[in-house]
């Protein structure tokens, strides 16, 4: 459609500014007062709300790993570790299991979390006592990953 004129382009452009307004105030029914009505006030509100959104979302994340860790600490707690020996063990065991998935572990299959441990402590003697002793890794020793190719 060519349009020779600017009031033929402005008449045609009228019906989206409509439809602009109504989507701001269809973000903005929840709102209180005014800001649900007058596009003015419920821009800025709309603006704000959704600023908002995308931080609570970033912060909900952080939130999550924070009481992963706190979870994971509690229980490595119950069998005689701290939390950073337990990850860097199971990391050097090759156990990768994110801290959801162990957080999980601990709370609905205790007996699990207590293996990983128990592989984790396992882990840290065979470290401590390759240290201390010879220098050699001691033989026989299940924490390795065995490639078979």
């Amino acid at each position: 459609m060519v349009f020779l004129s600017a009031p033929c382009w402005i008449r045609v452009r009228l019906g989206d500014r409509f439809w602009r307004k109504q989507e701001v105030l269809q973000y903005a029914r929840h709102f209180r007062g005014r800001k649900n009505r007058c596009y003015s006030l419920a821009i800025r509100a709309v603006r704000r709300a959704f600023v908002r959104a995308t931080k609570a979302r970033q912060q909900k994340k952080r939130d999550m790993r924070t009481l992963w860790i706190t979870r994971i600490e509690a229980a490595a707690l119950e069998h005689g570790m701290k939390y950073s020996v337990l990850m860097g063990n199971l990391c050097k065991c090759q156990v990768e299991l994110n801290r959801k998935v162990l957080t999980d572990l601990a709370i609905y299959e205790p007996k699990t979390f207590k293996s990983l441990s128990a592989l984790a402590k396992r882990r840290r003697e065979e470290g401590i006592l390759a240290a201390v002793g010879d220098g050699e890794e001691p033989k026989g020793i299940f924490s390795r990953l065995v490639h078979y190719y």
